[in-house]
């Protein structure tokens, strides 16, 4: 090959190409990971706040007044106290 001939300069062209369709598809790839791994989060956000709720209505529930006293009464035979049992 002479110094003239077009083919050092198409290689150089092509492998410049070539580098360009290789990133393109290397970012593509990270991306498409990405939005994968945000999907998976998104997610275990969802499940996360369900289940903060559903604990959240447990504990109103366990704090509930009318619980305390049933338990209180049935579990452990506890009574209100007589008038000359309060103390002042």
């Amino acid at each position: 090959m002479n110094k003239n001939s077009p083919y050092p300069n198409w290689f150089f062209i092509a492998s410049v190409l070539i580098a360009m369709i290789i990133l393109y598809v290397w970012c593509h790839r990270n991306m498409t990971e990405l939005e994968y791994q945000i999907a998976q989060e998104l997610n275990s956000r969802e499940h996360i706040t369900e289940e903060q709720r559903k604990l959240k209505i447990e504990l109103a529930t366990l704090k509930s007044p009318q619980r305390i006293e049933t338990i209180a009464r049935e579990k452990l035979q506890m009574t209100y106290p007589e008038r000359e049992q309060v103390i002042r």
